[in-house]
């Protein structure tokens, strides 16, 4: 709760915006809660709805905890047409994870999917942990997956 209050105070004394007060409190807390989108309404008075609206709107935004891991597929048209739905559906199946979640539920792994990553010409393309994997297989991001996973059982 202290950590909602600064964040609303923040807000106040600087006339902050919304996307601000959501990032600070993504920030703080690894995704936008309920509790906070329901403390912000009552402190500041903002609509539930308009927060809501906000934080959905914008895909920088989540509502749930994301893993500890994050794999951002592209699904761009020139990475659609290079195959990235072959490559989502073998992650899908390689971390266990459904068609309508898409964290791991021992929130080791988030699978983003984005409508497009800006780099057409390496399609297909996805990030792990913010690094590019351009012209990107299923063979190669399973291997680097399970490399993670080694290397974090060995720490």
């Amino acid at each position: 709760m202290e950590i909602l209050e600064g964040i609303a105070n923040k807000y106040r004394e600087g006339e902050g915006n919304i996307i601000s007060l959501l990032q600070d409190t993504q920030e703080a807390f690894g995704c936008i809660t309920r509790e906070a989108i329901n403390y912000f309404s009552e402190e500041l008075g903002i609509p539930p709805s308009r927060l809501y609206g906000v934080a959905t709107f914008y895909a920088q935004f989540r509502l749930k905890p994301a893993g500890r891991h994050i794999i951002t597929a592209c699904c761009g048209t020139a990475c659609h047409v290079r195959g990235a739905e072959r490559i989502i559906s073998g992650l899908q199946r390689e971390l266990d994870i459904t068609e309508n979640e898409d964290t791991t539920p021992d929130r080791e792994f988030t699978l983003e999917k984005v409508a497009c990553l800006g780099t057409c010409s390496f399609a297909p393309v996805a990030l792990i942990d913010g690094n590019v994997r351009g012209k990107a297989n299923l063979d190669t991001i399973v291997k680097e997956i399970k490399k993670i996973k080694k290397d974090d059982r060995e720490k």
